[in-house]
Protein backbone atom coordinates (compact mmCIF):
# COMPACT_ATOMS: atom_id res chain seq x y z
CA UNK A 1 0.00 0.00 0.00
CA UNK A 2 2.83 2.44 0.86
CA UNK A 3 4.53 1.81 -2.50
CA UNK A 4 1.22 2.36 -4.31
CA UNK A 5 0.79 5.70 -2.53
CA UNK A 6 4.27 6.72 -3.71
CA UNK A 7 3.38 5.84 -7.32
CA UNK A 8 0.16 7.86 -7.07
CA UNK A 9 2.07 10.81 -5.60
CA UNK A 10 4.57 10.65 -8.48
CA UNK A 11 1.80 10.54 -11.10
CA UNK A 12 0.00 13.51 -9.56
CA UNK A 13 3.25 15.47 -9.22
CA UNK A 14 4.24 14.91 -12.84
CA UNK A 15 0.77 15.61 -14.24
CA UNK A 16 0.54 19.02 -12.56
CA UNK A 17 -3.17 19.11 -13.39
CA UNK A 18 -6.16 17.44 -11.76
CA UNK A 19 -6.39 13.74 -12.74
CA UNK A 20 -9.65 11.80 -13.03
CA UNK A 21 -9.81 9.04 -10.44
CA UNK A 22 -11.38 6.54 -12.83
CA UNK A 23 -8.73 7.21 -15.51
CA UNK A 24 -5.90 6.77 -13.01
CA UNK A 25 -7.44 3.55 -11.68
CA UNK A 26 -7.75 2.22 -15.23
CA UNK A 27 -4.15 3.15 -16.11
CA UNK A 28 -2.87 1.48 -12.93
CA UNK A 29 -5.02 -1.67 -13.38
CA UNK A 30 -6.84 -1.01 -10.10
CA UNK A 31 -10.47 -0.78 -9.19
CA UNK A 32 -11.72 2.66 -8.27
CA UNK A 33 -12.24 1.48 -4.67
CA UNK A 34 -8.64 0.21 -4.46
CA UNK A 35 -7.39 3.54 -5.76
CA UNK A 36 -9.66 5.46 -3.38
CA UNK A 37 -8.16 3.50 -0.48
CA UNK A 38 -4.63 4.39 -1.63
CA UNK A 39 -5.60 8.03 -2.15
CA UNK A 40 -6.93 8.19 1.40
CA UNK A 41 -3.68 6.65 2.68
CA UNK A 42 -1.61 9.16 0.68
CA UNK A 43 -3.71 12.09 1.93
CA UNK A 44 -3.34 10.91 5.54
CA UNK A 45 0.40 10.37 5.11
CA UNK A 46 0.95 13.85 3.68
CA UNK A 47 -1.05 15.42 6.52
CA UNK A 48 0.57 13.37 9.32
CA UNK A 49 4.09 13.97 8.03
CA UNK A 50 3.42 17.75 7.94
CA UNK A 51 4.54 17.85 4.31
CA UNK A 52 4.58 20.94 2.09
CA UNK A 53 2.02 19.47 -0.28
CA UNK A 54 -1.46 18.13 0.23
CA UNK A 55 -3.86 15.93 -1.69
CA UNK A 56 -7.01 17.69 -2.92
CA UNK A 57 -10.23 16.52 -4.51
CA UNK A 58 -12.47 18.39 -6.87
CA UNK A 59 -15.42 16.35 -8.05
CA UNK A 60 -14.08 13.20 -9.66
CA UNK A 61 -10.50 14.49 -9.88
CA UNK A 62 -7.52 14.61 -7.51
CA UNK A 63 -4.46 16.86 -7.54
CA UNK A 64 -1.56 18.01 -5.40
CA UNK A 65 -1.17 21.56 -4.13
CA UNK A 66 0.88 23.37 -1.54
CA UNK A 67 -0.35 23.43 2.05
CA UNK A 68 -1.98 26.79 2.74
CA UNK A 69 0.25 27.37 5.79
CA UNK A 70 3.28 27.56 3.46
CA UNK A 71 1.64 29.83 0.88
CA UNK A 72 3.27 33.01 2.18
CA UNK A 73 6.80 31.58 1.85
CA UNK A 74 6.09 30.15 -1.59
CA UNK A 75 4.59 33.45 -2.71
CA UNK A 76 7.67 35.32 -1.45
CA UNK A 77 9.90 32.98 -3.45
CA UNK A 78 7.81 33.39 -6.60
CA UNK A 79 7.37 37.16 -6.17
CA UNK A 80 9.51 38.04 -9.21
CA UNK A 81 7.08 35.96 -11.30
CA UNK A 82 4.06 38.09 -10.37
CA UNK A 83 0.96 37.19 -12.29
CA UNK A 84 -1.19 39.88 -13.78
CA UNK A 85 -4.26 40.19 -11.53
CA UNK A 86 -7.75 39.78 -12.90
CA UNK A 87 -9.42 43.09 -13.74
CA UNK A 88 -12.60 44.18 -11.99
CA UNK A 89 -14.63 43.48 -15.16
CA UNK A 90 -13.16 39.97 -15.49
CA UNK A 91 -13.80 39.23 -11.79
CA UNK A 92 -17.41 40.41 -12.13
CA UNK A 93 -17.91 38.22 -15.18
CA UNK A 94 -16.33 35.24 -13.42
CA UNK A 95 -18.53 35.66 -10.36
CA UNK A 96 -21.68 35.77 -12.50
CA UNK A 97 -20.61 32.58 -14.28
CA UNK A 98 -19.69 30.85 -11.02
CA UNK A 99 -23.02 31.60 -9.31
CA UNK A 100 -25.37 31.24 -12.29
CA UNK A 101 -23.75 28.59 -14.47
CA UNK A 102 -24.35 27.49 -17.10
CA UNK A 103 -24.84 30.97 -18.61
CA UNK A 104 -24.58 32.62 -22.01
CA UNK A 105 -22.85 35.90 -22.84
CA UNK A 106 -26.32 37.40 -23.10
CA UNK A 107 -27.12 36.31 -19.53
CA UNK A 108 -23.88 37.89 -18.28
CA UNK A 109 -24.49 41.11 -20.22
CA UNK A 110 -28.02 41.34 -18.81
CA UNK A 111 -26.60 41.31 -15.26
CA UNK A 112 -23.56 43.57 -15.89
CA UNK A 113 -25.24 45.92 -18.37
CA UNK A 114 -22.18 45.98 -20.66
CA UNK A 115 -20.57 43.75 -23.28
CA UNK A 116 -18.50 40.88 -21.89
CA UNK A 117 -16.67 39.52 -24.96
CA UNK A 118 -13.20 40.47 -23.68
CA UNK A 119 -13.82 39.14 -20.16
CA UNK A 120 -15.20 35.82 -21.39
CA UNK A 121 -12.29 35.38 -23.82
CA UNK A 122 -9.79 36.23 -21.07
CA UNK A 123 -11.36 33.66 -18.72
CA UNK A 124 -11.38 31.03 -21.47
CA UNK A 125 -7.68 31.72 -22.16
CA UNK A 126 -6.82 31.38 -18.46
CA UNK A 127 -8.78 28.11 -18.28
CA UNK A 128 -11.14 29.36 -15.54
CA UNK A 129 -14.25 28.77 -17.65
CA UNK A 130 -15.20 26.42 -20.46
CA UNK A 131 -17.97 25.88 -22.96
CA UNK A 132 -20.59 23.55 -21.53
CA UNK A 133 -22.84 23.12 -24.52
CA UNK A 134 -25.43 25.28 -26.18
CA UNK A 135 -28.80 26.60 -25.06
CA UNK A 136 -31.73 25.16 -27.00
CA UNK A 137 -33.04 28.56 -28.11
CA UNK A 138 -32.85 30.72 -31.21
CA UNK A 139 -29.22 31.08 -32.28
CA UNK A 140 -28.12 28.27 -29.91
CA UNK A 141 -25.83 30.50 -27.79
CA UNK A 142 -22.85 28.92 -26.02
CA UNK A 143 -23.27 28.07 -22.34
CA UNK A 144 -20.29 28.75 -20.05
CA UNK A 145 -19.35 27.28 -16.69
CA UNK A 146 -16.35 27.20 -14.38
CA UNK A 147 -13.57 24.61 -14.49
CA UNK A 148 -11.54 22.66 -11.94
CA UNK A 149 -8.75 25.19 -12.58
CA UNK A 150 -11.08 27.92 -11.29
CA UNK A 151 -11.72 25.92 -8.11
CA UNK A 152 -8.03 25.17 -7.70
CA UNK A 153 -6.97 28.80 -8.24
CA UNK A 154 -9.40 30.09 -5.63
CA UNK A 155 -8.70 27.24 -3.17
CA UNK A 156 -12.12 25.59 -3.32
CA UNK A 157 -13.07 21.93 -3.37
CA UNK A 158 -16.44 22.53 -5.06
CA UNK A 159 -18.88 25.28 -5.97
CA UNK A 160 -20.52 24.72 -2.59
CA UNK A 161 -17.50 26.54 -1.12
CA UNK A 162 -18.53 29.79 -2.83
CA UNK A 163 -19.58 32.46 -0.32
CA UNK A 164 -23.31 32.80 0.25
CA UNK A 165 -24.14 36.05 -1.56
CA UNK A 166 -27.38 36.61 0.36
CA UNK A 167 -25.44 36.67 3.64
CA UNK A 168 -22.96 39.23 2.25
CA UNK A 169 -25.48 41.74 0.87
CA UNK A 170 -26.85 44.75 2.66
CA UNK A 171 -30.63 44.64 2.98
CA UNK A 172 -32.55 45.69 -0.10
CA UNK A 173 -29.78 45.03 -2.66
CA UNK A 174 -30.26 42.64 -5.55
CA UNK A 175 -27.83 39.71 -5.75
CA UNK A 176 -25.93 38.10 -8.59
Amino acid sequence: MENLSAVIEAILFVSGDPVRVDAMAHAMNLTVSELEESLAALGDHLALENRGIQLNRSGETVFLSICPKYAEQVEAFLQPLQKQPLSQAVLETLSIIAYRQPVTKGDIEAVRGVKCDYSVQSLLNKGFIEEQGRRETLGRPILYGTTDKFLQHFGMQSLADLPNVEALQPEGEIGI
